[in-house]
C-alpha cells in the first residue's frame, strides 16, 4: 500500500492543513486506544492517488511468476517467511492481519495448507500479525496490536515466547539471527502522533524507532531480554515510519527502509553491532514508490544480492543490490504481483526450486514466487553458490 504522513513539531509549524495549524508534543509511551476504523489504518496509507509503476517509467525485466497462491482477500496477508521440514517439505508462513492467523503454503506448489492462531491476546492467539521470521525451528511474528513479539517451535506451531509489550508501542517488521548460543532479535516500532497515528514525531523523539533482544532457551520454552533501544535523531539517518529491516552480519550491516515519501523513500544503512546510522542511503534516486520488504541472498565466497521491494499499487518493483558494495544491478517486476509488503529469499535448493526461491506478497491477499534461475537469468547476475 502507498503511505504519507503529517510531520509533527518542530517542522509543523510551516505547514498548513485544512486551514488550521496543528500542534504536536512528543509522544506518549503509548496513545489512548482508538476506534476500531482507525485501527484498520496504518500510518504510511495514502488516501491520495496511488502511484503505478505503468506510469513511473522505472526500467526493469519482467520476470515471471512461478506460481500465484489461490487469493483470499479477507486474510489481508502481510509478510511470508519459509521454513523446510524434517521431511524435506517447503512451508511458506505467512502472517493474516484481518484473520489474526499464519497461513501456511506448500512453497513448492502454492497450495494452502492450514492456518494456526486467530484474533486475541492470549498465547497462541496473535493481535493484527505483521513482521515475520524464521530462525531454525523457530518462527517469530510480531504482533502490532498486541505490541509484543511471540514465538512459535516448529512443526507443532506451539508459543514458546511473548515478549516486548512493554516496550513496543507500534511494532511492524523484524530481523533475526542465531547468535552466541541464543537468537538476536531487532523490531521495528513505528510509534505516531495524532487521534489518527498520522503525525511523525519530531526527530529527537524517534531514538526509540528500533529495540534489539535476545532470546536464551530455557527448557522447553525461551525467554527475551531487552540489549537495546537505537534509532537515529538527525535529519540525515532518522527513520520517520519505519517497518522493513534486515541484517547482513557478516558484513556489520543493517538496511533500514525509509517509507515516509516526503522526506524520501529509500533504505538507510546503519551497523548491526552498535544500531548507528553510517551516513549512506541506497536508492533514494531510484524508489519512486515506496521502500517495504528487503531481503538477502548470501552466497558461500562472501557476494551475494540484496533485494529492495518499491511498491507499485499495480506491479511492485524489486531492485537488486550487490551484496557488499551496494550498487544497483538491475531491477525486475513479476506479470502480477502488485501492492508488496513482506518479502522473503529462501536460498535452499530442491527439485522444484535448484537455486531457490523469492516470495513476495501480492496485494494484500496471495503469495507470489520466483524462481530465482528466472531472475539471475533476467538480470545477468553470476552465479550464487551456497
Amino acid at each position: 500500500m502507498a503511505r504519507v504522513a503529517l510531520i509533527a513539531a518542530p517542522r509543523l509549524a510551516a505547514l498548513a492543513l485544512a486551514g488550521a495549524l496543528l500542534v504536536a508534543c512528543n509522544p506518549p509511551l503509548r496513545q489512548q486506544a482508538e476506534p476500531a476504523a482507525a485501527t484498520d489504518r496504518e500510518p504510511d496509507e495514502n488516501p491520495a492517488k496511488d502511484p503505478l509503476l505503468s506510469e513511473a517509467k522505472v526500467p526493469h525485466t519482467v520476470v515471471a511468476e512461478a506460481f500465484v497462491t489461490t487469493p483470499t482477500p479477507q486474510d489481508n496477508l502481510d509478510s511470508p517467511a519459509s521454513w523446510i521440514t524434517p521431511q524435506g517439505q517447503r512451508w511458506v508462513i505467512t502472517t493474516a492481519k484481518k484473520s489474526g492467523e499464519l497461513v501456511v503454503f506448500d512453497g513448492d506448489t502454492g497450495q494452502r495448507l492450514r492456518t494456526v492462531g486467530g484474533k486475541g491476546a492470549a498465547p497462541g492467539q496473535l493481535g493484527r500479525p505483521n513482521g515475520i521470521s524464521v530462525v531454525g525451528d523457530l518462527v517469530l511474528v510480531v504482533e502490532r496490536d498486541n505490541h509484543r513479539v511471540q514465538a512459535f517451535s516448529l512443526p507443532d506451531f506451539r508459543s514458546v515466547a511473548v515478549f516486548g509489550a512493554q516496550e513496543l508501542k507500534k511494532p511492524y517488521g523484524l530481523w533475526a539471527q542465531q547468535k552466541d548460543g541464543g537468537i538476536e532479535v531487532i523490531v521495528s516500532d513505528n510509534y505516531m502522533l495524532g487521534a489518527d497515528e498520522e503525525m511523525v514525531p519530531a526527530l529527537a523523539a524517534l531514538g526509540q524507532r528500533f529495540r534489539r533482544y535476545r532470546l536464551v532457551r530455557e527448557g522447553a520454552a525461551w525467554k527475551a531480554s531487552l540489549a537495546q533501544t537505537f534509532g537515529d535523531t538527525g535529519q540525515a539517518g532518522a527513520i520517520r515510519i519505519a517497518e522493513s529491516v534486515f541484517a547482513d552480519a557478516d558484513n556489520d550491516r543493517l538496511l533500514l527502509a525509509e517509507e515516509d515519501m516526503a522526506t524520501g523513500t529509500r533504505l538507510r544503512e546503519y551497523s548491526l553491532s552498535g544500531g548507528r546510522y553510517l551516513g549512506r542511503d541506497i536508492g533514494a534516486d531510484l524508489y519512486k514508490a515506496q521502500a517495504e520488504g528487503i531481503a538477502l541472498l548470501a552466497c558461500k565466497d562472501g557476494s551475494g544480492y540484496w533485494i529492495g521491494t518499491d511498491q507499485f499499487k499495480d506491479r511492485s518493483v524489486f531492485h537488486v543490490f550487490d551484496r557488499k558494495s551496494l550498487q544497483h544491478l538491475g531491477a525486475f517486476a513479476g506479470k502480477l504481483t502488485a501492492n508488496t509488503d513482506g518479502v522473503w529469499m529462501d536460498p535452499h535448493a530442491d527439485a522444484r526450486f535448484p537455486q531457490g526461491v523469492f516470495y513476495a506478497l501480492h496485494d494484500d491477499q496471495a503469495v507470489a514466487a520466483f524462481d530465482w534461475r528466472d531472475i539471475a537469468s533476467a538480470l545477468s547476475l553470476p552465479d550464487c553458490a551456497r
